[in-house]
């Protein structure tokens, strides 16, 4: 008796860690397609969940995309970002993508975002969450990854083996935070040199200039940038923003003066007792967010 209770006792443990998990984890357990090789750091791509505390959980999840110019990861783009959406009920998951300094182009990147949304999707039921209330999230190269994320999407394979695959991967809304959008004459070099290489033919500049891949199947946006940052020009979210309304895509769009590039939050390390020091952008995100449905 005492045997079979430690059973339902320790099966009931694996089940919990398995339904919720709490360290990084492979997009692909059983090997990266297209890795250059198994480095951890440069060659598997990791999902890392932030749950948000159970009473206040509404569901929702969003993938986010910390920046680094597609050649590094930005950790206060990442975590802090988690945080403060596990402030407001929502479920993060921080996405760790190949880059461009690791000798990785297009599609590797798209390819990981993409995955990130179908594993979030695929296990929606098993994580508490709802499948139809899936977001992502990225800053400078890490919203353009975002923005292809929400014009480069598909509705998944039915007959796939694995169950992952089955799953759609469009977000059901963006975020963009000072977003890297076009690979075109406003880009950011230095992103571009990494995700397309330096001398990218002119159908791949077009395809990854999201601006010019906006439709109508999009999903409603939140963008947001500072006229004073001088790394990614404004002019990303401007050409963005327009495509959406032209194609009659929802959005909320705030353009603030103060501000350099990388202002993330507007302070590291958050916590909620921090709220009223972050930047004035993360209320008009937490006002939309309960306008989409991802936050009460």
């Amino acid at each position: 008796m005492i045997l079979r209770t430690a059973t339902a006792v320790l099966f009931a443990f694996v089940s919990i860690a398995l339904a919720q998990p709490k360290e990084s984890f492979p997009l692909w357990p059983k090997g990266t397609p297209g890795a250059l090789g198994a480095d951890p750091v440069k060659d598997i791509p990791t999902l890392t969940p932030f749950w948000p505390d159970p009473t206040k959980a509404t569901g929702a999840a969003v993938v986010i995309c910390p920046g680094g110019g597609y050649g590094g990861l930005a950790q206060h783009e990442g975590k802090d970002y988690a945080l403060f959406l596990n402030h407001h009920g929502i479920a993060a998951f921080v996405l760790k993508y190949r880059l461009g300094s690791a000798g990785y182009r297009h599609p590797a990147m798209l390819n990981d975002v993409n995955r990130a949304i179908r594993t979030v999707r695929a296990n929606s039921t098993d994580w508490k969450l709802d499948p139809k209330r899936i977001g992502v999230m990225g800053s400078s190269a890490g919203g353009h990854l975002a923005s292809t994320a929400v014009t480069h999407f598909d509705a998944g394979k039915p007959d796939a083996a694995d169950p992952i695959e089955r799953a759609g991967s469009r977000p059901d809304l963006g975020i963009l935070c000072y977003p890297v959008i076009s690979m075109g004459a406003v880009t950011h070099q230095g992103s571009k040199n990494n995700l397309l290489g330096k001398e990218p033919s002119a159908e791949l500049v077009k395809l990854l200039s999201s601006e010019l891949q906006v439709t109508k199947e999009t999903p409603p946006c939140f963008v947001w940038h500072t006229w004073e940052d001088k790394g990614v020009k404004i002019e990303n979210a401007l050409g963005f923003v327009s495509a959406l309304q032209a194609n009659n895509v929802r959005f909320d769009f705030h353009v603030y003066e103060k501000g350099g590039h990388g202002l993330g939050l507007g302070l590291r390390d958050f916590t909620p007792e921090k709220t009223a020091q972050l930047h004035p952008w993360t209320s008009a995100l937490a006002g939309w967010l309960k306008v989409q449905g991802f936050a009460k």
